[in-house]
């Protein structure tokens, strides 16, 4: 399987493991009340190391933010006997994703594997699903 080029990740193991075991004896010792700051800590963690198109990013989420809702679906869990859990996941992930974003304070790293732009294919004056976006027209 070969590499795009385009997603890179810069971790190592002692970081991760030192965040792992924190974000644990967060969870642990606080009965999963404080899982949010367990889970901004972890995100945090993989977001430092990440990178798309060279362009680092970074975790906006704060354990504060997520911690109301937690409350919400941890007592909902333990209301319908765990099977709300089964919402839990996706919004848990959704807010993953509405809270993070590309670090602009940091320098892009210089890409290794960039393959050129497909041609816009257009029906009707409207790009087709997988074609490069059209470009800007001047006025």
């Amino acid at each position: 399987m070969s590499k795009s080029g385009r997603f890179r990740f810069d971790g190592g193991a002692a970081t991760y493991v030192g965040t792992a075991l924190l974000g644990v004896l967060i969870t642990v010792c606080t009965l999963g009340i404080c899982y949010p700051f367990a889970l901004v800590l972890k995100e945090r963690w993989r977001a430092k190391h990440s990178y798309i198109d060279g362009f680092p990013i970074v975790f906006t989420g704060s354990a504060v933010g997520l911690f109301g809702n937690w409350i919400k679906w941890l007592l909902l869990s333990f209301i319908t006997l765990g099977i709300y859990l089964l919402w839990v996941g996706p919004r848990i992930a959704e807010w993953k994703w509405e809270h993070t974003d590309f670090d602009r304070s940091r320098t892009p790293l210089p890409l290794t594997d960039v393959r050129p732009a497909i041609p816009v294919q257009q029906v009707g004056g409207l790009p087709m699903p997988g074609s490069a976006p059209a470009p800007y027209a001047q006025h």
